[in-house]
């Protein structure tokens, strides 16, 4: 064995299994097919490594392992690091967590406010008491919230917005084992489903650099007729048939409840091709960008979602992202593939308006998709 397996030898790849953040989650042929797919990229790091440090002066070599020594001492700051912010995160959390309360009750009608300061129009004008009993909290709050986001717009229908004004507050948490976080969607008694919190987990393998192991949602317990990811389509039997009862299908349809029965990776999956892994990675990566985006932006943020002043901000950080796409572009010299890709780029639009719904791709939250392959572990390209 050369050096650099020796240098290799503390990590023992028997352990390796049971020390992988997550592994609790799989199952042990799943798990053995993890840690051999990283025994093999592992080696064949260290053969490249090897090579590099075998073809290098003995002078530029005993340099390049003082850098190495520099990396440990900052790899081990880093460990700290993510330690101490996760403490962070956690402390203020819970500092938060009393003005969830107080907007709860206010959105909710539970708590009424004190008078607006300079509030000359009411003055002059008496109020009327009739309206306290019309009109309690913020009405149509979380689901104003959210269609006010381009990326959940495209997910909430028409169809689906009477069953959201029920929704009375969002909340998020995470989760140790496995790692993770949930969602919790918390309704007021309604006409649709029974359930009165709908609920999103994520399993992660990596909170830093995000690995999707999978996604778990709430079975929705619909009211009958009432569900709103199917629509029943009568048909009329055909002339001279005996049966004159109009024919009835079901089929699912578009609705952000569907956000609730996320995609899943198949346990047989050694059929799976690369097509098909890239297509199901694309809508778990959907799935993820939604569920981040209702974490990160519209949990902590909902009031400046409902009155439209978070979308400044979020169309800003759109456009610094296209200007660092277009900066390595050069539009004179392609005129006539611009106009090519123009006349495609409307065929597009027109498909979607037809569809009735455009939705956003995701940028804002890429994560990686863990898909154990019989021939051991394939974590699809973002």
């Amino acid at each position: 064995m050369s050096k650099q397996n020796d240098q290799l030898s503390p990590y023992n790849m028997a352990d390796l299994g049971s020390a992988l953040p997550g592994a609790a989650a799989l199952s042990a042929e799943d798990r053995a097919g993890l840690v051999n797919a990283l025994k093999n990229k592992l080696q064949h790091l260290a053969g490249q490594h090897s090579d590099v440090l075998e073809s290098l002066s003995t002078k530029v070599k005993k340099r390049v392992v003082v850098l190495q020594e520099i990396q440990s001492q900052h790899d081990e700051l880093e460990a700290k690091f993510f330690e101490e912010r996760a403490a962070l995160e956690a402390k203020y959390q819970k500092l938060y967590d009393p003005l969830y309360t107080k907007r709860y009750e206010i959105v909710n009608g539970i708590v009424e406010v004190d008078s607006v300061e300079n509030e000359e129009a009411s003055e002059k004008t008496p109020r009327d008491d009739t309206d306290n009993n019309e009109e309690k909290g913020v009405p149509d709050f979380w689901l104003t919230a959210m269609k006010t986001n381009e990326v959940l717009s495209g997910e909430i229908y028409e169809r689906d917005e009477e069953a959201l004004k029920y929704l009375r507050d969002i909340k998020w948490c995470r989760i140790d084992n496995p790692k993770g976080f949930k969602l919790e969607f918390f309704f007021d008694p309604n006409p649709y489903f029974k359930n009165s919190v709908l609920t999103k987990t994520y399993h992660m393998i990596d909170d830093d650099e995000p690995i999707l192991e999978r996604a778990i949602g709430t079975d929705i317990e619909w009211y009958p007729g009432k569900s709103l990811t199917q629509k029943v389509l009568k048909k009329k039997p055909k002339k001279g048939s005996k049966n004159a009862k109009p024919i009835t299908k079901t089929e699912d349809c578009e609705s952000f409840f569907n956000f609730f029965s996320p995609p899943q990776v198949p346990e047989d999956d050694e059929d799976i091709d690369e097509e098909t892994a890239e297509q199901l990675q694309n809508l778990m990566e959907q799935d993820y960008d939604i569920g981040s985006t209702i974490r990160d932006k519209i949990i902590p943020h909902a009031v400046s979602w409902f009155t439209g002043e978070a979308v400044q901000g979020d169309e800003f950080e759109d456009m610094d992202e296209e200007d660092d796409e277009d900066g390595d572009e050069d539009g004179d010299d392609d005129e006539e593939e611009e106009e090519e890709d123009e006349d495609d780029e409307d065929d597009e639009d027109d498909e979607e308006e037809e569809r009735g719904k455009s939705r956003k791709k995701c940028q804002h939250h890429p994560v990686t998709l863990l898909m154990v392959m019989e021939s051991g572990t394939h974590q699809s390209r973002r």
